[in-house]
């Protein structure tokens, strides 16, 4: 197997090497120019996908913390979103922006930046409907993504956009990524997953639409690279891109499987009218590889025998109406605890819109010490489905994920060349403190 190599490194196709200074961040010591701390920029950084689940918000993330060891104020808006919360603003009034922006404002503690300007635009239902119809208009929602811009970027030393999808995504009503990154003149990001051919042929149609509307693509980051191919798949997307575009490969992330394992609350938001029986709010936020689910269709005895042979975390699913099965379950865990054994198995219910589960087994899981319970309406087969293609995304409450997340993507990405290819340079106060 080669071995997994950061990209904190020149890219020799790009540029020459530049000496590192021992004991000093390399970005500040590399780096050549420096502004005053007045707010001079260079362009936002625009962050796009070649297509859905390839790893753009994890990206932004390791890059929204990068700039912040780098710069004062670091500024995020997600000019376009499609999926939406409630929450309480500066004010205390309720406002919906989108989840992604909840997710980066709390977590980066963005206090500079308010909810209503970094979600500017937002898609729920029946939206496409009304601009078809002309109730909503492309100059309206260029002028609230603008103003919204011009406020974050004038609070901020340099500032983060995330896209909603691939670059054509909102094309139907006006707003695709690429429009909106040559409304902000923004340099474009652009996130794809790895491998060779089909990676470069994805790349190649979101770049298309980039050059249509006059955005320039700044480099590309490259994730989920099969661990045992990342130093060849490194090396030949880094020449395809230099070939064909002359442009650079910004980071290389190597995959990392439990970024795609979903918590029990993930499943629990999945399964419309699911609840999950926990009796400790640690249990909701621990993560299974679904790829490994295990359905019960055997005897007790034998679903005894599976539970002491498989991995402690392991997720089980059943029908309702296998009481035996739900209080082995229970008994096997609590035999496993006495022994002072770690397990960590779940159990996700399924079917209880035909039979429920009985109130004196929902009466003991309540009453004692018991493993996590996932209760779902629906059946066995549609559960088990919507399981297997499901695709988690960042939500605010899990931090652990987060944490994980950007501390694997953060050390692969080319900040050096990542700020010299969209033009924003260090601050003098901030290079001085890193000095």
């Amino acid at each position: 197997m080669s071995t997994v190599r950061s990209l904190r490194r020149p890219l020799i196709l790009i540029r020459p090497p530049r000496p590192a200074v021992p004991g000093t961040r390399r970005p500040f010591s590399s780096i050549g120019a420096t502004v005053d701390d007045e707010h001079h920029h260079g362009s936002p950084i625009y962050v796009a996908a070649t297509r859905q689940h390839v790893g753009k918000t994890t990206t932004s993330l390791a890059i929204m913390s990068g700039l912040q060891k780098r710069f004062d104020k670091v500024g995020f808006i997600k000019p376009v979103g499609q999926v939406c919360l409630t929450v309480q603003d500066e004010n205390g009034e309720d406002v919906d922006v989108d989840k992604d922006v909840v997710v980066v404002r709390n977590y980066f503690g963005l206090d500079h930046c308010s909810f209503g300007h970094m979600s500017p635009v937002r898609i729920p239902s029946g939206y496409t409907k009304d601009y078809i119809d002309g109730k909503i208009t492309q100059e309206s929602q260029k002028e609230d993504i603008m103003e919204a811009y011009r406020v974050i970027d004038g609070a901020s030393d340099v500032t983060l956009c995330e896209g909603t999808g691939h670059c054509a995504v909102g094309s139907i009503v006006g707003a695709s990524n690429a429009r909106v990154a040559s409304w902000v003149g923004g340099k474009m990001i652009l996130v794809a997953n790895g491998g060779l051919g089909s990676t470069f042929d994805e790349l190649e149609l979101n770049k298309i639409l980039c050059d249509h509307h006059n955005v320039e693509v700044a480099g590309v980051i490259v994730n989920k690279v099969q661990t045992d191919k990342y130093d060849q798949t490194r090396y030949y997307i880094e020449k395809a891109l230099q070939q064909n575009w002359g442009v650079p490969l910004l980071g290389c992330i190597p995959d990392r499987p439990f970024l795609g394992c979903p918590a029990l609350v993930d499943l629990e938001r999945l399964l419309e009218g699911s609840y999950l029986v926990a009796t400790k709010k640690c249990q909701k936020l621990k993560h299974y590889n679904v790829k490994d689910i295990n359905l019960v269709a055997t005897s007790l005895a034998c679903f005894l025998r599976n539970l002491r042979q498989n991995q402690d975390r392991t997720l089980y699913l059943c029908h309702s109406s296998r009481v035996d099965i739900m209080l082995g379950f229970l008994m096997e865990y609590r035999r496993m605890r006495s022994l002072g054994k770690h397990w960590e198995a779940a159990l996700v219910v399924c079917g209880t819109d035909e039979y429920a589960v009985p109130q004196n087994v929902m009466d003991i899981y309540h009453s004692l010490t018991a493993p996590p319970m996932l209760v779902c309406k629906e059946g066995t087969r549609s559960v088990m489905e919507q399981i297997m293609g499901y695709t988690p995304k960042h939500n605010n409450q899990d931090t652990h994920r987060l944490e994980i997340a950007v501390n694997h993507y953060e050390p692969h990405i080319d900040f050096d060349l990542l700020l010299e290819r969209t033009g924003n340079a260090i601050p003098e106060a901030a290079a001085a403190r890193a000095s």
